[in-house]
């Protein structure tokens, strides 16, 4: 199948005179809200100072998102440039035969030398992978620890020096751990970050609530965002040390939010927003900020081919944004699409999205009223928060049951509101903007011929949902049953209970 992929890509690439050609580092953080980096709003003083000079040298997006809060689904997204419906991974397992190219083979095709550090297995559908250089070793040939900061600037260094020995323009993807969990353990944590963060100076997220353990929890998270932009630097000297800087396209951003509730594994604003970077020399505006136009990481594929001079594949359900890089305006750019569909255990909670600058609509034809969703963040100190100071304060509770069951629509002010907090579904004065946004989704899923449509038009038939939704969770436990996952299941998740 990757032999077949590969020739295929062929056919397609029409790369551009090698002197034109530029290097491509893909350069992404795991489970970090946007606004935990100081340019992008953090309330935290010095969480980021390499993202924040990494910015001060590119044009950054203002409204960048990610399809979806989960990792192995959103990477597919990217190097399909195809959402999950069409890419075929819904959740996190391999799809032998996906039946399209991924970046992988199309950068080969083009004559790039192609490598990977962190997140292999979730970034390609397919196994064996078809990446040149699979760069999780130490130089000494012992796999580097996924939390160790030096050891990302190693593997730079390894993949460029590769691509130099084959002669070839390179196109790393670089994927550091953090801020994903096991957060940062405290001092007798080998892989100290440059700053710790303590308990009292941390802000809390308005999704979340004040709490003293809650706080701790934090100050682990934001710690842990400090060792990512530790990596993150270390990245960025050694493209500088190996003098292709001035030939290197970065792209920066992060995969999804942070791994606690309301965030993780859901499609709110806090879920998908990215801290999306792009620094061009000679081509993006430094320090430069688009405040106008709407980004998708559906929208990365394409973007690269175009940079590169690589044909695209015939099947494609994002765009390129290249004009923006250089400082034109694109029309069509006023929202995004998003979509869950699984989650690590293979739990199926269906749900779409669209957001404009202004509004967030989802429809979560899962939520029946006893179903409960399977999050990856129950495990969390925080969750077990909630759940303790539920039994007594009404207003956790009411948060409780909205995390635990949600409701089968939403509709958030995400200007005034960007914690999602106030459903404004039923609002009298945003009927006239929930109209125009069920029709735009509409829309959206008949030209991506999303399987969902049906049940999104009868939404008001409970029944008829309802035995969709079941449809889709017996498909899964029918696959889950004939090939094991790679990743094991959240034992902390809560049970599925239909009617």
């Amino acid at each position: 199948m990757k032999q077949l992929l590969l020739s295929l890509s062929a056919l397609w690439a029409v790369a551009l005179p090698a002197a034109d050609r530029p290097n491509i580092l893909l350069l992404t953080v795991d489970d970090m809200s946007c606004d935990s980096v100081g340019v992008y709003g953090c309330k935290l003083p010095g969480t980021t100072p390499h993202m924040d000079r990494l910015a001060a040298q590119s044009l950054r997006f203002a409204h960048a998102h990610t399809t979806v809060g989960n990792c192995m689904p959103c990477r597919n997204v990217m190097f399909s440039g195809l959402h999950s419906h069409n890419n075929k991974v819904e959740g996190f397992y391999q799809v032998k035969n996906p039946g399209w190219p991924h970046l992988v083979d199309l950068m080969k095709a083009g004559g790039y030398f192609t490598g990977i550090r962190g997140k292999v297995s979730h970034s390609s559908p397919y196994q064996p992978f078809a990446w040149d250089a699979i760069l999780d070793a130490l130089p000494d040939g012992t796999k580097a620890h996924i939390k160790d900061v030096r050891s990302y600037g190693a593997a730079t260094t390894a993949g460029i020096a590769q691509a130099k020995a084959a002669k070839k323009p390179f196109c790393l993807v670089v994927n550091i751990s953090d801020p994903h969990k096991p957060f940062w353990k405290g001092p007798n944590d080998p892989h100290k970050p440059s700053r710790i963060y303590t308990a009292d100076e941390v802000p809390i997220p308005g999704f979340l609530f004040d709490d003293p353990q809650v706080r701790e929890e934090l100050a682990l998270y934001y710690t842990s965002v400090r060792r990512a932009d530790d990596a993150v630097g270390a990245v960025l000297k050694a493209l500088e040390t190996s003098g292709e800087a001035d030939n290197t396209v970065v792209m920066f951003m992060s995969d999804h939010g942070m791994p606690l509730p309301f965030a993780k594994t859901q499609l709110y604003h806090h879920s998908t927003r990215t801290p999306w970077m792009v620094r061009w020399p000679g081509v993006t505006r430094p320090g430069s900020v688009d405040k106008q136009h709407m980004i998708s990481v559906v929208d990365f594929l394409p973007t690269v081919l175009d940079i590169t001079g690589i044909k695209h594949p015939k099947r494609l359900d994002g765009r390129s944004y290249l004009p923006l890089l250089k400082g034109d305006t694109q029309p069509g750019r006023g929202h995004v699409i998003k979509e869950y569909n699984e989650n690590s255990g293979r739990s199926r909670d269906p749900m779409r999205a669209i957001q404009t600058k202004r509004f967030l609509y989802l429809f979560n034809p899962w939520s029946n009223g006893e179903r409960v969703f399977a999050t990856a963040t129950t495990g969390t100190v925080t969750f077990r928060r909630l759940a303790a100071l539920a039994k007594t304060n009404n207003k956790l509770a009411g948060r409780l049951d909205l995390y635990k069951h949600r409701v089968p629509e939403e509709l958030y002010d995400v200007v005034k509101d960007p914690d999602c907090l106030q459903n404004l579904i039923d609002s009298p004065q945003h009927q006239a903007e929930l109209k125009q946004l069920r029709a735009k989704l509409d829309a959206e899923l008949v030209k991506s011929k999303d399987p969902i449509l049906e049940a999104f038009r009868k939404r008001e038939d409970r029944e008829f949902v309802e035995a969709y939704v079941q449809q889709l969770e017996k498909e899964a436990g029918e696959r889950k049953r004939n090939k094991p996952p790679r990743n094991k299941p959240n034992k902390n998740k809560p049970k599925k209970r239909n009617p």
